[in-house]
């Protein structure tokens, strides 16, 4: 009996685990809509914006960049003789998508040793610690294209202006900055409405 009661409390254990992990929104080009939709994000947008003087508009682009909001994405296997599935080319995972030695180095200066790729909150949490770096460099908070290629190439590598030889990466980081803009100008319509809902609710 002991072992049975053990078993159901097990398939309890992994069914609230996976429940935890959040779908994507349902309307993703409007940032207005994904708050309502998913008030946690919110929550951790805002907390994120208070800690590490990200903006929720730029937080959100990148994430929408990084893994279009899925909280388990990987990069795609190589192909081994173009068929056999092989080792992934990097160790990102996630919402922001984050190496696993980057999210170490911000598990050590943060002391967030529990956080996790997969949790939206910790996610944003890395992006705003992250893009803090580049506050710091002179990169302005808005300035969507230069933090995304700084994210990307490492704040080493955007001081060489290594992007420069990335056409394709120079494109993401202007589509970034253009996701960013659109998501800013829709924020400013539902920012007072989201941060009265905020108090009400929590």
């Amino acid at each position: 009996m002991t072992n049975k009661y053990l078993l159901s409390a097990l398939i309890l254990f992994i069914f609230t685990l996976s429940s935890c992990v959040s779908s994507p929104p349902e309307k993703p080009d409007n940032l207005c809509e994904i708050f309502q939709e998913k008030r946690s994000w919110y929550k951790a947008a805002i907390r994120t914006e208070k800690r590490w003087k990200l903006p929720p508009y730029v937080l959100m682009a990148f994430i929408h960049q990084e893994s279009s909001f899925q909280a388990k994405i990987r990069p795609e296997r190589d192909k081994l003789l173009g068929f056999i599935p092989w080792f992934r080319p990097s160790s990102s995972v996630g919402y922001s998508q984050a190496l696993k030695n980057t999210w170490k180095d911000y598990q050590d200066e943060t002391g967030n040793s529990w956080s996790s790729r997969t949790d939206f909150a910790d996610s944003a949490d890395f992006v705003g610690w992250y893009a803090s770096k580049g506050f710091y460099q002179g990169i302005a908070r808005t300035d969507a294209r230069s933090l995304y290629l700084a994210y990307h190439e490492g704040y080493g590598g955007f001081k060489r202006k290594t992007y420069r030889k990335k056409q394709w990466l120079i494109r993401v980081a202007d589509r970034v900055q253009a996701r960013s803009e659109m998501y800013r100008n829709q924020y400013l319509g539902c920012a007072k409405k989201l941060k009265r809902k905020w108090f009400f609710f929590f």
